[in-house]
């Protein structure tokens, strides 16, 4: 089923730019960057991440680091990004079939 992840938004200077903070640590100690239009590559949290928020729209950049979350938005719509956070670790939602694997038995 996974787990959902705690997140709170965090206010920042600059309009446009959405700050997050996770209880998940995405990264380690790397910093990653994305940008709108490449290809991200992966399946690491930050690569799938990163997918979710530009298939949404409206999202010029992400960069992630350990569990802060920086989004740049490239229109005013912000709803529904932190939802999409919180989901990163969701897998199975209601009324979707788990996968089950066969016993080696």
């Amino acid at each position: 089923m996974g787990q959902p992840v705690s997140v709170i938004e965090k206010p920042t200077g600059r309009a446009g730019v959405l700050r997050f903070e996770t209880n998940r640590n995405l990264t380690g100690m790397g910093h990653e960057r994305y940008r709108v239009g490449t290809t991200v590559h992966g399946n690491r949290p930050p690569d799938v991440l990163a997918r979710r928020l530009f298939e949404r729209g409206g999202v010029a950049t992400v960069h992630v680091y350990g569990g802060l979350i920086t989004v740049e938005l490239s229109e005013a719509d912000e709803s529904g990004i932190k939802e999409i956070i919180e989901d990163l670790f969701v897998y199975y939602r209601p009324g979707v079939e788990p996968a089950v694997t066969p016993s080696a038995g």
